[in-house]
């Protein structure tokens, strides 16, 4: 069953920003892009490195990985370059009353 949980206020991550939330024992990375959220798990499917603490580039919808270069996009988690193939999780998210809200399968 899924449903929506409280990562942040949405003053913490505002537009052209993102951070690093833990949700249980997962962490993930939530991307605003001009008030548009985006939130995939932050570990790269590569190499164990923190994908926001990449190049963040919100006008691309893309995270860069700071450890071997391989570029994600936000809306789908799938890589747009080498090394990585393999895609990251992605969730819903959202604002609600001035919340950061991210859909989890509990």
């Amino acid at each position: 069953m899924a449903a929506f949980v409280d990562v942040a206020a949405a003053d913490d991550i505002p537009p052209g920003t993102a951070r690093q939330v833990q949700v249980g024992d997962r962490r993930i990375g939530v991307y605003n892009v001009s008030g548009e959220l985006y939130a995939m798990d932050d570990l790269c499917s590569h190499d164990q490195a923190w994908l926001t603490e990449g190049d963040f580039d919100p006008q691309r919808r893309s995270i860069r990985c700071p450890r071997h270069t391989s570029t994600f996009d936000l809306t789908t988690g799938r890589p747009r370059t080498l090394p990585a193939i393999r895609p990251v999780a992605t969730y819903e998210a959202k604002f609600e009353a001035g919340r950061i809200l991210i859909l989890i399968d509990t």
